[in-house]
C-alpha cells in the first residue's frame, strides 16, 4: 500500500516553511525600513504652496527675521502665518507685476487669506508648543534646518518619536543663549555658556514623559 505522503514530502515542507519564514521577516524588516524612510516620514520633502516662497531669499539674503513673518512663535503654541497685508508692506513697492505674486494681490483685493499647505504635519494626538521651545532656547534651526538656504521649504527632520525623545533626553546638544534662538548657522563660541549651564538657568526639565507631549 502506497504511503499518503510521497517520498519528497518532508524536503518540500522544510522547504515551504523555510520560503514562509523568510517572506514574513522580509515583510516585518521592510515595513519598518519604510516607516524609518523619507518616503514615509516626509523628510526632505518639498511642499508645493499657492506662491513659492522663497525663504533663501528672503531669510538667507535679505535677513528678515523670522518673527516678522511669524508673529506669535515666542508666545504661542502656533509659530504663525504671516497675513497677506504683511506680504504686501513689502509687495506694494517691489514685484508689483509680478505673475507669481498675483494670488497675494487677489488676497488683498478680495480679502480672501491665501491657503498655505503645512509642511510640518504632526498627528491630532501629539502635542508641541513653539513658544515653549523658543523660551528655553531651542534655536529654529533645531527642527527646521537652514531654513535661510531652502528656495523651496522642505521638511529638514523626519519627526519620529524617537526624534523628539533623544532632544528631550540630551538638550544640552541643542539649547542656545535666548538671544541667539532665531540666528541660523549659530555655532556655540568660547564666550557662550555651556549647554548644562544654559539648561539650569533656563530652568529645562530632561522629561520624557508621555503627558508632555500626548495630553
Amino acid at each position: 500500500m502506497a504511503g499518503l505522503f510521497a517520498p519528497g514530502a518532508n524536503a518540500l515542507y522544510r522547504v515551504f516553511l523555510i520560503a514562509l519564514i523568510t517572506l514574513l521577516l522580509t515583510l516585518a524588516l521592510g515595513g519598518m525600513a519604510y516607516v524609518r524612510s523619507p518616503w514615509h516620514t516626509g523628510e526632505g520633502r518639498f511642499v508645493e504652496q499657492v506662491v513659492p516662497f522663497s525663504h533663501a531669499h528672503h531669510v538667507g539674503q535679505l535677513k528678515i527675521d523670522c518673527r516678522y513673518c511669524h508673529e506669535s512663535v515666542e508666545e504661542s503654541s502656533f509659530a504663525g502665518i504671516p497675513a497677506t497685508e504683511i506680504c504686501m508692506s513689502c509687495h506694494s513697492r517691489v514685484w508689483t507685476n509680478a505673475e507669481m505674486l498675483e494670488p497675494v494681490r487677489s488676497s488683498m483685493r478680495t480679502g480672501r487669506p491665501l491657503r498655505w499647505n503645512k509642511v510640518y504635519v504632526t498627528p491630532d494626538y501629539v502635542y508641541f508648543d513653539h513658544g515653549i521651545h523658543v523660551a528655553k532656547g531651542i534655536g529654529c534651526e533645531t527642527c527646521h534646518g537652514r531654513i535661510d538656504r531652502q528656495p523651496l521649504t522642505a521638511m529638514a527632520v523626519s519627526l519620529r518619536m524617537s526624534w523628539c525623545v533623544d532632544c528631550h533626553r540630551h538638550p544640552e546638544r541643542h539649547v542656545r543663549p535666548r538671544s541667539k534662538v532665531f540666528q541660523m548657522g549659530y555655532r556655540r563660541g568660547d564666550d557662550d555658556e555651556s549647554g548644562e549651564a544654559l539648561i539650569a538657568r533656563y530652568g529645562i526639565q530632561t522629561s520624557t514623559d508621555c503627558y508632555t507631549c500626548h495630553r
